[in-house]
């Protein structure tokens, strides 16, 4: 077996969407399952990257950064009529709904052109107008670090929650994430819950809408509202909306009735963030070469040579902002690297 890749003293910038300048002090590439009993033991810290769209580099990372690209996508008929569908965590997410929709396999079309990799989707359980990875997914196959072996854990015990997983917080370094399943329709039921959608579509005279369309209208509302990582650096939305009680919702939108919010199946509310953000005119604002987005107050953006100090300032600035005029505080959605939230930046 042909061992990995490894570069020492690699350059992140161009492994992350954000291209913050960092190094790693080992990069390690893997493309084969074989691979991993041949990857030299690191006690120092480890990272796992996959395509870097929730990753920023705060500072430089001294340990080993194992970049992810393994690649396959295997399907098998199930007896209740549904398909599996088990792909490689390497693979691109958006190549992986398209790869669906080609074969006629249902149910995350409403997650398309989501960027990053197979193996970020149950990091963070992504979402996007009204379907979250949790609504499809079967199991994850894992790398166990400490005792060296692969594993499956069924969805149930992934810990999933908005943004979040076991993979992301309890259990973060534990496991590497091989192959994720899940279980898709070939019959086609469109989610149509979230109202945007619905309106595009309308307008369009598509309803109800045949898969591709339904694809490409989301498409296009993100196109609209998120700029091309490849044309200006970001990392997608970088606050989570926050999910508080019934009791504090009741005291935010009493002071803030405009403010949009959902009721969750556990009877918690979700704030949106953006609106807070755009409401204290944080739109189109920038430290430096880091800003925010002029169309979208969600999305923080590198204009081309940000810094890390840059962007914790604008990030800190914008959450004291929100914690003041809201009792609301924000947390950032992707994963900072370097990120110490108690440390005070004078």
């Amino acid at each position: 077996m042909r061992p990995p890749e490894i570069v020492e003293g690699a350059d992140l910038a161009p492994l992350s969407t954000f291209r913050l300048p960092a190094r790693a002090g080992q990069l390690v590439v893997l493309d084969d399952i074989e691979q991993l009993p041949l990857l030299p033991p690191d006690d120092g810290p480890r990272l796992v990257l996959g395509g870097g769209s929730n990753t920023l580099f705060l500072a430089d990372w001294p340990g080993q950064v194992l970049l992810n690209r393994l690649g396959g996508i295997q399907t098998q008929a199930l007896e209740d009529g549904r398909v599996r569908v088990r792909a490689a965590a390497g693979e691109s997410w958006h190549g992986l709904v398209r790869w669906c929709l080609d074969r006629g396999l249902y149910g995350i079309e409403n997650l398309v052109l989501i960027p990053g990799s197979v193996g970020a989707a149950p990091m963070q359980n992504i979402g996007a107008y009204g379907v979250e990875l949790a609504d499809v997914l079967e199991s994850v196959t894992v790398w166990d670090w400490s005792r060296r072996a692969g594993a499956e854990i069924p969805a149930a015990e992934c810990g999933l929650a908005y943004r979040d997983s076991r993979f992301k917080s309890a259990d973060r370094g534990r496991f590497l994430i091989t192959a994720v399943s899940l279980r898709l329709r070939r019959d086609f039921r469109p989610a149509l819950g979230y109202q945007s959608l619905a309106d595009a579509l309308a307008k369009r005279r598509l309803t109800p809408p045949q898969p591709r369309q339904l694809a490409a209208a989301i498409m296009r509302l993100r196109r609209r509202r998120l700029p091309d990582p490849a044309r200006l650096a970001n990392a997608g939305s970088f606050f989570k909306n926050p999910v508080v009680s019934p009791a504090r919702a009741e005291q935010v939108l009493a002071d803030h009735p405009d403010l949009p919010c959902w009721r969750l199946p556990d009877g918690r509310f979700k704030l949106a963030a953006g609106w807070m953000i755009e409401q204290l005119g944080w739109r189109g604002r920038r430290i430096g070469d880091a800003g925010v987005h002029e169309h979208h107050a969600l999305v923080l953006v590198n204009h081309g040579r940000a810094s890390a100090a840059q962007l914790l300032e604008l990030m800190d600035s914008i959450r004291e902002a929100v914690d003041s005029a809201f009792g609301v505080r924000l947390e950032p959605e992707p994963q900072l690297v370097g990120w110490n939230p108690d440390q005070k930046r004078g």
